[in-house]
């Protein structure tokens, strides 16, 4: 496989970044959030947003993005809202490398830490992180709009049990 480009995201991206969050969400059919992940992905404001004031690293194989990383500052800190690589892409290293990408960006825009929500008991999701240096984060430490991110979810029905919070200080700070 050729080795991903890895690039600041674009306008002329969102369509494709779209299909890739619906392709992704796939690998959790089963799974119990299956269908909250299917009703509730991305907007292409959000993607906008993510372009216009924060952080969207995508990654392209052969001109085609197969995965991209989506940050943006909650309470005082960069936090990741989506990541995702399709499936034939997946367990190569790309969701690694767009993860290091993200964070060595938030690290140079001045950010110290990292956060994310993702599910406890999904292998690529919070065993995923743990393994890139990110911890859990109690909840005596999160801020009123990571708070904030919680009570929604909760309140679109995720499963809060399997429901994490995750933390990542960036290196050097």
């Amino acid at each position: 496989m050729t080795d991903p480009l890895l690039r600041a995201g674009t306008e002329a991206d969102i369509d494709a970044l779209l299909q890739v969050e619906r392709r992704a969400a796939e690998l959790l059919l089963g799974h119990g959030a299956y269908d909250l992940f299917a009703m509730h992905t991305l907007s292409p404001q959000n993607l906008q947003d993510g372009i216009a004031h924060g952080i969207l690293r995508v990654a392209e194989v052969g001109e085609r993005a197969v995965g991209f990383a989506l940050c943006g500052e909650i309470d005082g800190h960069a936090h990741l809202f989506e990541m995702d690589v399709v499936p034939e892409h997946g367990r190569r290293g790309i969701g690694s490398a767009l993860l290091e990408s993200a964070c060595s960006e938030a690290a140079a825009r001045g950010f110290s830490t990292m956060t994310l929500t993702t599910l406890r008991d999904v292998p690529w999701n919070a065993p995923f992180y743990a393994a890139r240096g990110f911890v859990e984060m109690p909840e005596s430490l999160w801020g009123p709009q990571l708070g904030g991110i919680v009570v929604r979810e909760r309140l679109l029905g995720f499963p809060t049990q399997l429901r994490v919070v995750m933390q990542r200080r960036m290196s050097g700070r």
